[in-house]
């Protein structure tokens, strides 16, 4: 994290600490009192995030900032990434398996994966018409069955202010919103997210890479981060990485897009090879 940095209009930072210094007000004094200049920084950046996403349509272009056609490979790469993971850690026998999906947009994610390995779903989303769409996407038709794969709760609030309920979930499942979260919240809705996992439950988190250090988009408020910026994050969160992967098959001018699975345990084996990333420029789908 020690690492430079720059803005989607091309200013340069030195390291991370003094963008968020200037964003956020981070390392300043905090007062009680929530009008004070470091908390009024704090609310201003989740405010332009939120404000950003209410104006975006809620279909499967709008979420994916306009890029709807990867839609398929992203599906794709998550499906071959999750499936070895459920057999890994929980085995070949049959039980029920319950997922959150963070950052779930239209339930998009919900929809085309999650539904097809886990018995119940809960949806986190802070955009209150982008999970309306979602209640609508997810819809049931016909009869209840003893076995169906449904969504199940719909929690209309942003990561930062979320705490699951304990041992409820196999996987929580993470793409394209952890960008919008400061290191800070980033380390504390890890550390509270934990204890929402069931015995060999892990984390799952999708997103985009930079290639070194960190790219601010100024127009979401939202950070994309190097692959090493992330595993300092992690160990900060007490997480091990299980695994990890790149997302083929996206268009070059695309940033790369690497999903992680993290344990709370230390893995046992060796460590993870090291892949090198190919990034590109600042556009990038966001949301699921």
């Amino acid at each position: 994290m020690d690492a430079a940095g720059l803005d989607s209009n091309g200013h340069g930072f030195r390291n991370a600490k003094e963008m968020w210094r200037e964003e956020i007000g981070l390392g300043e004094r905090v007062e009680e009192d929530a009008t004070s200049a470091p908390a009024a920084k704090r609310h201003a950046w989740y405010r332009k995030g939120i404000s950003y996403w209410q104006g975006v349509d809620a279909s499967v272009d709008g979420v994916l900032g306009g890029y709807g056609h990867v839609n398929e490979a992203d599906v794709k790469g998550s499906e071959a990434f999750l499936k070895p993971l459920l057999i890994d850690r929980f085995g070949n026998e049959r039980r029920h398996l319950v997922a959150l999906d963070c950052g779930s947009g239209i339930g998009r994610v919900t929809k085309n994966l999650l539904l097809r390995h886990f018995n119940e779903v809960d949806l986190l989303e802070p955009v209150s018409h982008f999970l309306d769409a979602a209640r609508e996407n997810l819809a049931l038709e016909g009869d209840m069955k003893e076995d169906v794969h449904v969504a199940v709760n719909f929690y209309c609030l942003p990561l930062q202010e979320f705490t699951p309920e304990i041992g409820r979930y196999d996987v929580i499942w993470i793409q394209w919103c952890i960008g919008h979260l400061p290191d800070d919240d980033f380390v504390s809705f890890f550390k509270r997210a934990k204890v929402g996992l069931k015995q060999n439950g892990f984390f799952v988190v999708k997103e985009n890479i930079a290639k070194k250090g960190f790219v601010l988009d100024n127009e979401d408020s939202s950070i994309t981060r190097s692959d090493l910026y992330f595993r300092e994050l992690f160990k900060q969160c007490g997480l091990y990485v299980h695994s990890s992967k790149d997302q083929k098959g996206f268009p070059a001018e695309l940033f790369a897009v690497k999903i992680y699975a993290l344990v709370l345990n230390k893995p046992k084996g060796g460590r993870n090879k090291k892949l090198r990333y190919k990034p590109a420029l600042i556009e990038e789908p966001r949301r699921s």
